[in-house]
């Protein structure tokens, strides 16, 4: 099984620790992954001291302390990307408390997707950042059609490694990074029911979207064969199984070269 995430947008900087070693991180053995990491990291740093800074990355002036800390990465502590991002997705998710079985199964089966890092696992030591996959940098494409090629080898590899379901959790620019097989994936798609009509939320998907991902792995193997026994499991995790929380799922079975869908349905407010 593999479950791909999005990462936050908000990290929690670690205040002490080792600084970043490229050659540590998940991928590392692809040539082509760590000099894409190489590249971006000084391009990065160049492009967060320049006056323009905020309008490159996308972001406003509450976050210039962040963008300015983008060129000192190559020497700032790194810690777990688990303690890393703490944004909505991940406080549900919540790796700490997972049991330990599932630990052990988050640390190679949970991929988080980047635009400066490509793909890293939990266990990986990340400096907190700030670049948006949407970004521009100065002479560069745009960071999801930049990566794509790198990444494909590496995770078209990674991922016959491990076989069984994919359970997509990403969106926009991230999972554009990398096209999981499809005939064994399924995207995850949050719905809360309004007047009795499904609506898209935003919020309250990345927070369902980490609760998905916790109850795939606390369930290992019995969610990690099929779409069909994975979407068992998350039908389940929404019938009582996890506390205070209730929804309803459709699966939308995988066809040819069209990955299928988790449609988790979040009941009236």
């Amino acid at each position: 099984m593999l479950i791909l995430l999005p990462p936050s947008e908000g990290k929690t900087g670690p205040r002490s620790g080792r600084p970043l070693d490229l050659s540590s991180l998940t991928l590392a053995d692809d040539d082509a992954v760590t000099a894409a990491r190489a590249e971006l990291l000084p391009r990065l740093a160049e492009a967060s001291a320049r006056p323009d800074a905020l309008d490159i990355l996308g972001v406003g002036a509450s976050l210039a302390d962040e963008v300015a800390a983008n060129t000192r990465l190559a020497t700032a502590p790194s810690a777990p990307a688990r303690k890393v991002y703490t944004g909505v997705l991940f406080e549900a998710l919540d790796l700490t408390s997972l049991s330990p079985a599932a630990k052990r199964r988050a640390a190679s089966d949970v991929l988080v997707f980047s635009a400066l890092f490509g793909a890293t696992t939990p266990g990986d030591r990340i400096p907190a950042y700030r670049l948006p996959v949407g970004a521009r940098l100065p002479g560069m494409p745009g960071l999801a059609a930049w990566w794509r090629p790198r990444l494909a080898p590496a995770l078209d590899g990674y991922a016959e490694a491990r076989g069984g379901v994919v359970v997509d959790c990403r969106s926009g620019g991230y999972a554009a990074q990398w096209k999981a097989p499809a005939e064994r994936s399924l995207a995850v798609d949050v719905f809360q029911l309004r007047a009795g009509r499904r609506t898209v939320v935003s919020h309250f998907a990345k927070h369902t979207r980490g609760l998905v991902a916790r109850a795939l792995l606390e369930a290992g193997s019995r969610a990690a064969g099929t779409p069909a026994t994975a979407a068992d499991v998350v039908a389940r995790a929404g019938d009582g199984g996890v506390p205070g929380q209730r929804w309803e799922v459709e699966l939308v079975p995988p066809t040819g070269r069209k990955a299928g869908s988790l449609q988790v349905i979040l009941p009236e407010e």
